[in-house]
């Protein structure tokens, strides 16, 4: 009996070397069947058989590119895994250099505008800082692990999917940032006034205003931005893992504080002669949401996010609140008034470090498990060794952002100390224990991204949606919270030094 003859399934194609194969199977096999879909397929289905049934060569057809798109996604994977620590290290390098220069930048920018009419009379402006700087881990980064994840699985290979991800992204982004600056705006106030008894509401309304329109623009910007790297990182081979992220927060910090202070000291000079413009501002970013709602809505990822992506967006608001609440009573202390421009360049660069990390092994799940599943090596209790001990690839990566947190630093306060910032003179004792600090944030960042992640996929969760926000609100927290320890450990010790809070 031929093999032609076999009935059995139609989803393979054998094209016979005898063409009397093909006449006879076709005489043979189908000669009884109606004209539609046979009841009975052979397991090799012949190439005449595919002419006079076209599902089973389109059946065929989407099989063959299932099968090129497994094998596309274990080639990436198999890259990925064999990555060398120096070209990972090449890969985040600059980058990371950007994104610290950025930080710097926006360290500098708040070190001038913290003199200007608005910030020395609504203080509370100060708590937005880190809530809002806080949105490109909140929004930006999680944007970039989406779709750095979404490329390296193959998901932006039809040109039509990856419009729909990116729109759909970007349009449920403004819905979150708009929300989220509003929020922001609210805790400044509960946190800022309420404890002292203070509440002037032509104030509180600038804020809200500030804080919305800020967040709306800035995110349009960065999103932009954002969509640009990851599409030219595809097209170049680079790991969009490696490199989204840092740049995502190269100018997110300088565009959004810059944006932030000219719009509160706009808004500020209107107070007294257009008391009305604020609230106008405010509504008007506002009353746009519904229709970013609708266009999100329309991609069925951002539609799910768009219910269920709220609490790591919003948890991660209050956590940097509260570390806006400490650099608010930070600056008011004369003696840490120097704190201020170092701020955004540990909070900043920790941020980057860890979500660079938390990309990878999120990605690292997505090839590897199944989600519930994690691996044998993230079983059982958690200790820091089972992040930086081992040769995987996520062991490698996080021995090589470490080892980056030392130089990176060195390199950022010496940019600062050229450019005259900063006020503090850079002893041997400030670095040290400036570094101290540095590194410890880091090394408990990454510690908690290598649980966290791990946990979250455990739980079904995405953690490219829910870790990010998480890790850098932890950072901005951190950071802000030892940087503001180290000055005053150093304004105890005198640290030789007159101007370490001037």
């Amino acid at each position: 009996m031929s093999p032609c003859k076999r009935s059995v399934w139609p989803w393979r194609t054998w094209a016979p070397a005898n063409p009397s194969h093909t006449r006879t199977a076709t005489a043979a096999n189908w000669a009884t069947e109606p004209a539609g879909r046979p009841s009975r397929c052979p397991t090799l289905v012949t190439v005449a058989t595919q002419r006079r049934y076209p599902c089973c060569q389109q059946t065929s057809m989407a099989a063959g590119k299932k099968r090129q798109t497994r094998r596309k996604r274990m080639m990436r994977a198999k890259r990925k895994d064999e990555e060398s620590p120096l070209a990972m290290a090449l890969q985040i390098l600059v980058p990371f250099l950007l994104a610290g220069f950025g930080t710097v930048s926006a360290g500098m920018v708040l070190d001038v505008v913290q003199h200007w009419e608005a910030f020395k009379y609504i203080t509370e402006i100060f708590i937005l800082v880190p809530a809002l700087l806080g949105l490109k881990g909140n929004l930006e980064m999680t944007l970039a692990s989406r779709l750095s994840t979404a490329v390296n699985v193959g998901k932006m290979d039809s040109p039509i999917e990856k419009w729909n991800l990116i729109i759909g992204n970007l349009a449920l982004k403004q819905v979150q940032a708009t929300v989220v600056g509003f929020l922001a705006a609210v805790a400044a106030v509960v946190l800022g006034w309420i404890p002292e008894g203070k509440f002037q509401m032509s104030h509180a309304v600038l804020l809200c205003s500030s804080s919305v329109a800020t967040a709306f623009i800035a995110s349009l910007l960065q999103g932009i931005i954002m969509v640009g790297v990851i599409v030219g990182s595809k097209k170049t081979g680079i790991n969009p893992d490696n490199v989204a992220t840092p740049i995502a927060a190269s100018f997110g910090d300088l565009i959004t504080l810059a944006i932030l202070a000219w719009i509160s000291q706009g808004l500020y000079n209107c107070l007294d002669s257009h008391p009305y413009v604020s609230s106008v501002v405010c509504a008007f970013f506002l009353c746009l949401t519904p229709v970013w709602i609708v266009i999100s809505s329309k991609h069925p990822a951002s539609r799910t996010l768009l219910y269920s992506g709220w609490e790591p967006v919003i948890t991660a608001m209050l956590i940097s609140s509260i570390g806006g609440l400490i650099l608010d009573k930070t600056v008011s202390d004369p003696n840490l008034a120097g704190i201020v421009v170092y701020t955004p360049v540990i909070n900043g660069i920790g941020g980057n470090l860890v979500a660079i990390q938390s990309s990878r092994i999120s990605t690292h799940l997505h090839f590897h498990s199944l989600p519930g599943e994690v691996p044998d090596e993230a079983k059982g209790c958690y200790y820091p060794c089972r992040t930086f001990c081992g040769t995987g690839a996520n062991h490698r990566s996080a021995q090589v952002l470490l080892l980056l947190v030392i130089p990176g630093h060195l390199i950022f306060l010496y940019t600062i100390d050229l450019m005259k910032s900063g006020h503090t003179t850079l002893t041997h004792i400030f670095m040290a224990v400036y570094l101290a600090a540095a590194l410890l944030q880091v090394f408990l960042l990454l510690c908690i991204a290598d649980c966290m992640v791990h946990s979250m996929w455990r739980n079904g969760k995405d953690p490219d949606s829910f870790s990010i926000p998480y890790l850098t609100a932890l950072g901005d927290l951190l950071g802000t919270g030892l940087l503001a320890l180290s000055f005053h450990f150093l304004w105890v010790i005198g640290d030789q030094d007159g101007d370490v809070g001037d």
